[in-house]
């Protein structure tokens, strides 16, 4: 019995651990969060962080699944990573208009769509391509703490470490953009936009290269060759 209890407990760290690792990487919705802080404080910036745990929950349900599930998931990577690119894009060409008009700079959360920070999230995270690299490598995160098979229980376990990792990084992160940004004026929150939206067009590219890259490293399917008659013996 207290085997297994100090088994859980190391399962539970180790997914508390992989979730701020997961979170801590920079990328698109910690950009999102930015410029939706700036404009409607902490609410807005949460928002974006709550949303992309919905993408994030759904993630690790399928990643949790089974291997199965995942090696038909890697067929779609592809239109994943597409889908991720038009919409950075579109987030990089919005952010970009946004930074030529007026900003409203610590708007209240009813100022402002009360859905869009929280659809943004999700839709960061739903396309990110990283996610079935990642959610694919955990097989083997879990072998390497001695869960070879891992059952229900664990598969539980491993998903609220993860999630109350996650949902406490989405509180800290909120909380540090909107004491950043508070006091923000609307100049240099015209530059925030800018240089969000130039990040949302880098991370576009990037992930078009990726997809590049991994298009031009997929194996060749070859005919099989017909096999030759077997000669005979005089």
């Amino acid at each position: 019995m207290l085997a297994f209890k100090n088994d859980m407990l190391t399962l539970l760290v180790t997914a508390f651990v992989l979730g701020l690792v997961f979170n801590a990487t920079p990328g698109p919705v910690f950009a999102e969060t930015v410029r939706q802080g700036v404009r409607g404080g902490f609410r807005s910036a949460l928002a974006v962080q709550l949303g992309s745990l919905v993408g994030d929950a759904l993630w690790a349900v399928v990643g949790l699944t089974g291997v199965g599930l995942l090696l038909r998931l890697e067929s779609l990577r592809m239109p994943i990573g597409i889908a991720s690119v038009i919409y950075l894009l579109w987030l990089a060409w919005n952010a970009w208009q946004a930074s030529r008009g007026e900003v409203a700079v610590g708007a209240t959360f009813d100022e402002v769509d009360r859905h869009e920070a929280l659809r943004s999230g999700v839709l960061l995270s739903l396309t990110n391509p990283q996610n079935v690299a990642y959610w694919a490598a955990m097989g083997s995160a879990l072998g390497a703490i001695g869960v070879k098979d891992p059952t229900v229980v664990d598969n539980i376990v491993f998903f609220a470490g993860f999630m109350v990792s996650s949902t406490l990084w989405a509180l800290v992160v909120a909380a540090l953009v909107d004491r950043v940004f508070r006091r923000v004026g609307a100049r240099w929150a015209r530059l925030t936009y800018r240089a969000c939206a130039i990040a949302f067009l880098m991370l576009a590219l990037s992930v078009l290269r990726q997809l590049w890259v991994s298009r031009g490293q997929a194996p060749a399917i070859q005919a099989p060759k017909p096999s030759r008659p077997a000669s005979r013996l005089s």
